[in-house]
């Protein structure tokens, strides 16, 4: 989900042009000032006053800014950073992880490459958070943290249904699902377009959302392999009441879940919150577990949310900035940040951090191995069109899956090759 580089003024065109330029670091004599924008929600207020009042300790005469910034709108904000037209720049930004191919297209990201592998860790990195930073071999986003979804379930309906241990591998998972599923009990709450568990399955199944090939991208859900992986979601989804003409947030997972009568949601673990608020009787009640495999050695693959880091061309303290991702990515403050937020950390040696926090935990083994969407600029406007949704929800109103599948993939072909 967020970055700038070196854009060097003179002093002549610094004193002409000053506000077009951005402030001149360290000018003046005075304190360097090193600016870092993240995102609403990323961090609580305590972690941010800690690291600011560690890093500032640390680095002499270097003040940090953070500045806190709201997800909508904000692929504008960060555009105008890198094209320098903001009128507040930032020498580190907090992205989606999937949101930094678009910025590269557009221009204005450090390439960050050599600093990944000689300061910052990157062959230990999560693939989900690495791969969709980095573009033509080049690294421009740096992992910062991930999160992903596992099954949230309620302990009580698991114990009355007799099933004294989490299922792990497919068959079981049904098996354990169907004998839940009974009464006015849901097996299982599953909105029928929920497209990132399905491209969990569809990855499990060895098939792909859309692929590359000869410089296009194509649209590859009427593959045999993703076809399968939409079967499987069918067969889960059918053992509980949800919608499938709706989304996971429509109405909202974690409120039907609430309610006290649905045995599992898949979900971040950060939802069992929002769970325990609506319903306080659920406090310690509730437990989860990683998505199962399709055998029991390997969990199943998920989709990896989270942030990656990025420096934007025009920072006028490049130094500066690559010591603020030091310290962001240093093992404590990655500690700490995964324990006061439930996140996984940003490398796969890290995982042990979060062994205390049973939904963290539950994450790690999924995020070692999590996967993002397909590397395109243009993959934004597939989600913004989504043409995955209703072909979810026609094969399971019992339509063609292959028919289905083919008008999917033929629009998210469409959108990804077309030109902007």
């Amino acid at each position: 989900m967020k970055m700038r580089f070196i854009a060097v003024c003179t002093a002549l065109a610094a004193a002409a042009a000053l506000t077009g330029c951005g402030r001149l670091a360290g000018s003046g004599g005075g304190p360097q000032k090193v600016t870092l924008w993240l995102m609403k929600g990323s961090a609580s207020q305590d972690f941010i006053a800690g690291f600011t009042a560690s890093f500032e300790k640390e680095h002499p005469g270097v003040d940090l800014d953070v500045k806190i910034q709201e997800w909508t709108g904000i692929g504008d904000k960060v555009n105008a950073v890198l094209d320098g037209t903001a009128k507040e720049g930032a020498d580190v930004i907090e992205v989606g992880n999937t949101q930094v191919a678009q910025y590269v297209e557009t221009g204005g990201l450090s390439e960050l490459t050599l600093e990944g592998l000689r300061k910052w860790g990157g062959r230990d990195w999560l693939k989900g958070l690495a791969d969709p930073g980095s573009v033509n071999g080049a690294q421009y986003g740096i992992p910062w943290y991930a999160a992903n979804r596992v099954v949230i379930y309620n302990k009580e309906l698991f114990a009355n249904a007799g099933i004294k241990a989490t299922p792990k591998n497919r068959a079981e998972w049904i098996q354990a699902t169907q004998k839940l599923d009974k009464g006015g009990q849901q097996g299982i709450y599953l909105a029928g377009q929920n497209w990132y568990v399905l491209a969990g399955f569809v990855w499990d199944e060895g098939g792909e959302l859309a692929v590359e090939t000869g410089g296009q991208w194509v649209g590859t859900l009427d593959d045999e392999k993703a076809l399968a992986g939409m079967e499987f979601y069918k067969q889960l989804q059918a053992l509980g009441d949800g919608p499938t003409d709706a989304d996971e947030e429509t109405p909202p997972q974690s409120e039907v879940f609430a309610r006290g009568r649905v045995a599992q949601i898949i979900a971040p673990p950060g939802q069992a919150a929002a769970i325990e608020a609506a319903n306080p009787e659920l406090k310690g009640k509730l437990g989860f577990f990683p998505l199962p495999g399709k055998t029991s050695e390997k969990v199943g693959s998920v989709f990896t949310g989270g942030s990656d880091l990025i420096i934007p061309e025009r920072t006028e303290s490049r130094k500066n900035a690559v010591d603020l991702i030091t310290a962001l990515v240093s093992e404590q403050w990655q500690t700490e940040l995964a324990r006061t937020m439930s996140y996984v950390p940003n490398k796969t040696t890290l995982a042990h951090v979060v062994e205390g926090n049973e939904g963290a935990a539950a994450m790690a083994p999924g995020a070692a191995q999590g996967r993002a969407t397909p590397k395109s600029a243009r993959w934004a406007e597939v989600e913004a069109k989504n043409p995955i949704k209703p072909f979810m929800t026609a094969v399971l109103t019992g339509q063609d899956p292959k028919q289905a599948a083919t008008a999917a993939s033929d629009s998210i072909s469409k959108v990804l090759s077309s030109d902007r």
